[in-house]
């Protein structure tokens, strides 16, 4: 984006009650987020963006600050600042694991922010489980990230008749390596399908979006050795960072 065009789009509108700095921050965040201005692209300085926009230099620095404290943005002294690139992820779908493996297969350092925990009966998931109403689960809302950034927010579900022992997990670590070192049981096949969506307000404030983001929705049935259905997860991954690879085999040609 040329010099001229982005000064226009940030100029704030001063009859707003929103703050300046806030308002010069939502838009740099929105062309960060659309691609308009691309990783590793370097913006003005604080001081020419104060003189271009004919803010204060602290107005300007206030909006920086906050583009920073999202890791947005990286200092090059008087040079300027230029945009941090996110993590472009390309897992290679076709084989079943959990997203710790994922992340370490990937070279990231995978780490977990638990929202909810709790051991509930829900009429669906036991009919989804193929269980009577009757039966528990332990139900998990978690933010997963990869090198510190948040990369998706998932609700797990898994079912304590078939692994009773998950009622005592921490919820530290890959929850495939408790079930086989803890429980016994090896997860060896899974149901996923793929979909876009737009984030919701939870989603968006998570993976600190400016407005609404598009983003995959992996929803994804595991079982045991056995067919026995032990884990269902619905996890929103942010678009901005995914794009899944899968390695397609010419079958037999027709004759």
């Amino acid at each position: 984006m040329k010099s001229e065009s982005l000064i226009e789009q940030l100029a704030p509108d001063r009859e707003m009650a929103e703050p300046s700095y806030l308002q010069v921050a939502h838009k740099l965040t929105r062309l960060i987020e659309s691609g308009e201005i691309m990783a590793g692209q370097s913006l003005p300085s604080e001081r020419v963006l104060a003189e271009k926009l004919q803010l204060s230099h602290t107005t300007v620095r206030r909006a920086y600050d906050e583009l920073r404290a999202k890791d947005y943005l990286s200092t090059h002294g008087r040079f300027g600042v230029a945009v941090k690139a996110l993590p472009h992820l390309s897992p290679q779908l076709g084989r079943l694991k959990g997203f710790t493996e994922e992340m370490r297969e990937l070279g990231m350092m995978p780490s977990t922010r638990l929202l909810e925990r709790d051991i509930v009966t829900d009429r669906t998931m036991s009919s989804l489980f193929g269980r009577p109403t009757t039966a528990r689960f332990l139900r998990l809302v978690r933010v997963r990230l990869g090198d510190g950034t948040p990369l998706s927010r998932e609700v797990a579900w898994y079912d304590l008749t078939a692994a009773p022992e998950l009622s005592d997990w921490d919820v530290v670590g890959s929850a495939y390596q408790y079930l086989y070192d803890h429980c016994g049981i090896s997860l060896t096949h899974g149901e996923q399908t793929i979909e876009a969506v737009m984030s919701s307000d939870t989603e968006t404030e998570v993976f600190e979006f400016a407005g609404p983001g598009l983003c995959l929705l992996i929803k994804r049935k595991t079982y045991s050795a056995f067919g026995q259905m032990i884990e269902y997860v619905e996890g929103t991954f942010r678009g901005d960072a995914y794009a899944y690879r899968l390695t397609l085999n010419l079958g037999s040609l027709p004759l």
